[in-house]
């Protein structure tokens, strides 16, 4: 019937499986089964995985998806759904769910457009990754190379981001991404964006406060260049809002990449206070910063401010001065005309009131 064909569908997938190729019996994963009491009943009781692979189900059970299980989370990923059932294959295989080139296609059985309606954390992340460098890269030529989701999130030891000891936590995503941008990482680390971090400031940006995590962008893109400025913004509110006002921010707001944004300026990975004599914006190296753009700059070239900010009258005091000039002369000049109106509209108004009476006189 039915089920004998099922079961020897399931036999063939088994045979050419893991298990199935190391002499493994189906009572060594169904232990409820009584080989002189067949045939069995329809649905077995889950397997016990750690009878073999104890370690793994250790690990397991500390994860994102084990402590959701264990909470009543009927959803969560289990051993089955990421390694498959009767059809398991190592990891090797071209065939394996959990192969390099098919593990992204196994994880989006729970994180891509059906998230959304499942209600699952992140949401439809497998449209952000697919239009990702990334993701984009499994696609092409580096597909070997190219990184998955469990070179960021790990395998068995899947933890959550708010984990101090999962690999995509606030601690650990930056050693997370230099394992693949060792250079990036020994840059970042150095800048002073690095060294907050290492001083315990976890609010200090890391890879993914500017890269972001599953959408991740070529960087020399205008798409992510002119974004990229946004996110400086994050932190750097009032320098973000001063650039705006110059010819560069103008410029910029408009769409075009081809002008200074904050890293032109500030370098990228290394980024150093303009106090230390290393950083493009120091008073040593200012002019050669400015002349990566501007070939025929001069040092008076160099002096102009690139964030004048007229409410800082400590950094700007000829602009700070200037603007409160102006707002005084243009109060001045409303004020006066405001009141130049006033009189106006009152004169205007006795006289047509006036003109009112002598007409009414004339008529009787």
């Amino acid at each position: 019937g039915a089920g004998g064909k099922s079961i020897a569908v399931d036999g063939a997938k088994f045979g050419k499986s893991a298990h199935g190729g190391a002499g493994l019996k189906c009572t060594n994963c169904h232990a409820d089964i009584v080989a002189d009491k067949l045939p069995h009943r329809d649905r077995q009781k889950p397997v016990q995985c750690a009878s073999c692979h104890d370690q793994a189900v250790k690990d397991y059970a500390a994860t994102v998806h084990g402590v959701s299980r264990k909470g009543g989370n009927d959803a969560a990923a289990s051993c089955a759904d990421c390694h498959g059932t009767h059809d398991i294959r190592p990891s090797k295989d071209p065939e394996s769910r959990t192969n390099h080139a098919n593990l992204q296609a196994t994880c989006l059985r729970c994180h891509g457009a059906e998230a959304v309606k499942a209600g699952l954390p992140g949401g439809d992340i497998g449209s952000k990754f697919d239009d990702s460098i990334h993701g984009k890269a499994l696609k092409g030529a580096a597909r070997a190379s190219a990184p998955e989701c469990t070179d960021c999130h790990g395998t068995h030891d899947m933890r959550p981001k708010s984990d101090p000891a999962s690999k995509v936590s606030r601690e650990r995503s930056p050693d997370t991404c230099g394992s693949c941008h060792k250079p990036e990482r020994e840059a970042w680390a150095n800048g002073m964006h690095g060294k907050l971090r290492q001083g315990g400031v976890l609010a200090a940006p890391g890879c993914t406060d500017c890269h972001s995590a599953h959408g991740i962008q070529q960087h020399d893109t205008a798409k992510f260049q002119l974004q990229v400025i946004e996110e400086c913004g994050t932190c750097h509110g009032d320098y973000v809002d001063t650039y705006r006002d110059t010819f560069h921010g103008q410029v910029t707001a408009l769409g075009y990449a081809r002008m200074a944004t904050c890293a032109s300026c500030h370098g990228a990975h290394d980024v150093l206070p303009a106090s230390n004599p290393a950083s493009p914006v120091s008073p040593e190296n200012r002019l050669k910063t400015c002349q990566k753009c501007h070939a025929g700059a001069s040092a008076n070239f160099a002096s102009f401010d690139p964030h004048a900010n007229k409410h800082d009258r400590a950094r700007s005091p000829a602009y700070y001065w200037t603007a409160r000039f102006m707002e005084l002369l243009l109060l001045g000049v409303f004020s006066f005309f405001g009141v130049h109106t006033v009189f106006w509209f009152y004169r205007s108004l006795r006289e047509r009131l006036a003109r009112g009476r002598g007409n009414g006189k004339e008529t009787h």
